[in-house]
């Protein structure tokens, strides 16, 4: 007999909630193909009552100091290292994502929940004395209050955590939104928190669709908006957002491309793109999906690419040996599998097809999950939709150019920002290409360049909607608002009104 599917619910004021909407959204194993649990998605009534408990926490969460908050986040940290395994399967089982894979993202959560543990430090103010005689200046940072997040499916815990541990360190109190397509993972952080300390109502998460994600648009309470994801979402969080008075963080989409010139290491080439266009089914935003090919390093790196390609091991995540896992959902594997189609169709040569893979190979019970190898196109050209379009799958285009200045040419002509790679040994080279490119985040032998924590993550054009990228200093900046306070004391105030500007005296 069948498990009947787990109540995935919503977190309001430190406690499990199943809200009043009477809409729900199965959630699957894409291993498998099965239903494993059913998703509440709130409806404006949800989400007031989760900000109305974010905003009454807030007075006293945002006058605690900031060692205490960092004691709070100490904790916090203890407990996710101990259940890291625990998140990455609840990863595993939701996404699909190959359990080390998974075990990667909660460490990469980790560096960010360290760094908020720094707060105390990150939210020291600047002092001048005698800024003019008898008169001092100085600034602080303070908290805006109730802020939220709108997490994508790929990555359910890391990009949460880009968000709510500064967040919260900093003196917010924080809404959580995430995908519905894998939504355990943020009752478990949620639960950690409650156990770490975290007053009720500091953190809240309501589960939805787009019905929750306007209602907090529009919410009069909500200070700020993060959001990852797409770029016409992202476009229309930017511009609803600030339309309402919001400050807001909109990353979007990417199409991002590894350059391999001609003295490039083949062999770490091949491994950089097998890793970085396959790895997580290709279904991260910094996942390397164009190959750009320089001189006649296309004739070299090809057959070992195809070869690579053909022997991806793709299996249930669960299994240790797996390189790739399945695709999220039947509708995005429709997707992808139209984006092949119009490849073909378009001129590119599939030298790899993954449309026909036998999902009998994954593993038991899994022949009716989302499965699909990985393609790969040669000879792609860049009016062609599978090199214009983000597909967010398994797919990896190879385009051929004559030398390093059009391979420059053609990434700055792309509408999207996001990450670029160079693969050289030459120095020069490296240097001219992490100037001149216009992209937000730049390797150099490195394929996915993911800033750590103490950097900040965000692209460039239509990859980013916003001034200030997530996490890092700028995070900080993003969550807090500047106070500058000037002071003087009766004894030093000259009698008699004043009429200018105060100025150095």
């Amino acid at each position: 007999m069948l498990n009947a599917p787990i109540p995935i619910d919503h977190f309001i004021q430190g406690g499990v909630t199943a809200g009043t909407s009477p809409r729900h959204q199965d959630v699957y194993n894409p291993a498998t193909g099965a239903v494993t649990g059913k998703v509440a998605l709130a409806n404006h009534a949800d989400v007031a009552a989760a900000v109305a408990a974010a905003q009454a926490a807030f007075p006293a969460w945002a006058d605690t100091p900031p060692i205490r908050r960092a004691r709070v986040m100490f904790k916090f940290l203890e407990l996710v290292n101990r259940h890291k395994d625990e998140l990455a399967h609840l990863i595993t089982a939701e996404h699909g994502k190959v359990f080390t894979d998974a075990q990667g993202e909660v460490a990469r959560g980790i560096d960010i929940v360290e760094f908020a543990c720094g707060i105390p430090q990150l939210l020291k103010g600047d002092f001048t004395d005698q800024v003019s005689t008898g008169m001092d200046n100085w600034t602080l940072r303070q908290p805006l209050g109730v802020v939220a997040g709108i997490t994508p499916f790929n990555f359910p815990v890391m990009v949460p955590m880009w968000m709510f541990p500064v967040a919260i360190a900093a003196g917010n109190t924080f809404i959580l939104k995430p995908s519905p397509i894998d939504p355990s993972a943020s009752l478990f952080m949620a639960d950690l928190l409650k156990k770490a300390g975290l007053p009720d109502g500091v953190f809240n998460v309501v589960q939805g669709d787009k019905e929750a994600v306007d209602a907090l648009l529009v919410h009069p309470d909500v200070k700020a908006i993060s959001f990852v994801g797409s770029t016409p979402i992202a476009n229309y969080i930017y511009e609803t957002g600030a339309h309402h008075g919001k400050r807001v963080q909109a990353l979007g989409g990417a199409k991002n491309h590894m350059v391999v010139m001609p003295d490039a290491d083949l062999d770490q080439a091949v491994d950089a793109l097998i890793g970085a266009a396959y790895g997580s089914a290709g279904e991260r935003c910094m996942a390397i999906s164009v190959a750009v090919l320089v001189g006649d390093v296309a004739d070299k790196i090809m057959p070992k690419l195809i070869e690579r390609t053909k022997a991806l091991k793709v299996l249930n995540g669960t299994n240790l040996a797996a390189e790739m896992g399945p695709i999220v959902t039947a509708a995005a594997h429709q997707r992808i599998t139209g984006y092949i189609e119009a490849g073909a169709q378009e001129g590119a040569q599939m030298v790899v097809d993954g449309r026909g893979f036998d999902a009998a190979k994954t593993g038991e019970g899994c022949s009716k999950g989302f499965w699909m190898g990985g393609t790969l196109f040669d000879h792609v050209t860049t009016d062609m939709k599978i090199y214009k379009e983000e597909i967010f799958g398994p797919v990896l285009s190879c385009v051929r150019v004559p030398d390093f200045a059009k391979a420059v040419q053609i990434i700055n002509d792309h509408e999207f920002g996001n990450g670029v790679s160079c693969f050289t040994r030459d120095g020069n080279v490296a240097r001219e290409f992490a100037r001149r490119i216009q992209v937000g985040m730049v390797g150099i032998n490195v394929p996915i360049p993911v800033p750590m924590a103490w950097h900040g993550f965000g692209g460039w054009k239509k990859s980013l909607f916003g001034d200030m990228h997530a996490y890092g200093e700028e995070g900080v900046r993003f969550y807090t608002k500047q106070k500058s306070i000037m002071q003087r004391w009766p004894e030093s105030i000259s009698k008699g009104a004043e009429f200018v500007m105060p100025t150095a005296k």
